[in-house]
């Protein structure tokens, strides 16, 4: 590979937004956990300037169930994670597993008797 081709490829790199190797390790062990109980059946990762977004869902032809989204630090504050539902953001914080937390901890319905 030329030096030409090797800066291209960084340059491209460089203007996004991504997943470090422990947060994917993070999200691929919940993804994983949530297809073994057959709640998740597919997801996807989308990488812009903006943000890093991982949506997880139930079935491939359907909307995203959940987009847990990283967005990069800006003007001296750490980067943030946010988990939504459709439009309805259901937590915010600098803490992935925070984050999660939030869809870890969904009410069950129970029987009684």
């Amino acid at each position: 590979m030329s030096s030409n081709q090797t800066r291209h490829k960084s340059k491209s790199k460089a203007g996004k937004v991504t997943f470090n190797r422990n947060e994917l390790r993070i999200l691929l062990n919940e993804y994983s956990r949530r297809v073994a109980t057959g709640e998740w059946r597919d997801y996807a990762m989308d990488f812009t300037r903006d943000r890093a977004v991982f949506s997880v869902f139930r079935h491939t032809a359907e909307h995203a169930l959940y987009a847990i989204e990283k967005f990069p630090s800006k003007s001296g504050r750490p980067e943030v994670f946010a988990v939504s539902r459709g439009p309805q953001c259901l937590k915010q914080s600098e803490n992935l597993n925070t984050v999660l937390a939030a869809i870890k901890s969904r009410p069950r319905l129970r029987s009684i008797g």
